[in-house]
């Protein structure tokens, strides 16, 4: 945990060097600086927008804290929704032969529909308010957790579960103490690629059927040809995520704290 809070200057050298070679291009005169912005051009944006220096961003000065929490509650909705459901239903198949035959098929089918395409209904059925932004956030986040825990409950070593058995566990206690420990690679994974999926479908759900947040000033300001704020709502959608997946990183380290220094991943 320590490790991946440390500060290591090898983490913004390819970072430094887009923004450096960003700014160049900008300023080369290949395109209009309106249609792409210079770094320092967004960030004299992006400081406005959170702390309302000089009023350059209009509407949007001041307003970044809120558009963000706005956002990042309705990630944390959904997110956390899929994950409870994705879990639990994921042990159940992934243990229940009857649960896999039953269930599964129906899910295998609603998979391959994006998660967009349920938008018009979900605007009908939830209005423009918060609730279709958390009900799409739970639709692109439960297909990942559901997979891999599904995989990692399947992926459990028998001998252990056979010596869990001989032990007098029932199945109650094989799942509490043997299953789930050896499926929390699996099911983190999940979690680690939800995050990612929640954060980008609470954008799309902004654009359209939400009016507030991150990705609604992303879609706003497009029609106001302020491209500096577009890129800046793209940045700040970016670091949430990152800030997001990093603190699920660090409740993983803590619970596969026996994964330290026998994995490769206890190294990192």
């Amino acid at each position: 945990m320590r490790k991946m809070l440390s500060f290591r200057p090898e983490r913004f050298v390819v970072p430094v060097l887009i923004l450096v070679g960003w700014e160049l291009f900008s300023r080369s005169g290949a395109l209009p600086p309106a249609l792409l912005p210079a770094p320092s051009t967004v960030v004299v944006a992006w400081a406005d927008w959170v702390f309302g220096i000089d009023g350059n961003t209009q509407n949007y000065t001041g307003h970044w804290i809120g558009d963000a929490a706005s956002s990042a509650w309705r990630v944390a909705a959904g997110f956390a929704l899929a994950a409870l459901v994705g879990i639990m239903l994921g042990v159940a198949i992934g243990w229940s032969r009857f649960v896999e035959v039953t269930i599964e098929p129906t899910l295998q089918m609603l998979r391959p529909i994006p998660p967009v395409s349920w938008i018009p209904l979900a605007i009908i059925w939830f209005g423009i308010a918060d609730k279709p932004a958390i009900f799409l956030v739970f639709l692109g986040a439960f297909f990942p957790v559901l997979l891999n825990t599904i995989h990692g409950v399947k992926t459990v070593d028998r001998n252990l579960i056979r010596a869990g058995a001989m032990a007098g566990a029932d199945q109650r206690r094989l799942l509490r103490h043997i299953v789930l420990p050896a499926a929390m690679p699996s099911i983190f994974a999940g979690l680690r690629i939800a995050i990612g999926s929640a954060w980008m479908l609470t954008v799309t759900a902004e654009m359209v059927a939400v009016k507030s947040g991150v990705g609604y000033v992303l879609w706003d300001s497009y029609y106001f040809l302020r491209y500096d704020i577009v890129i800046a709502a793209m940045a700040s959608i970016g670091l949430l995520g990152y800030l997001s997946d990093l603190g699920i990183r660090l409740v993983m380290a803590r619970v596969l704290h026996w994964q330290r220094g026998t994995t490769l991943q206890g190294e990192g």
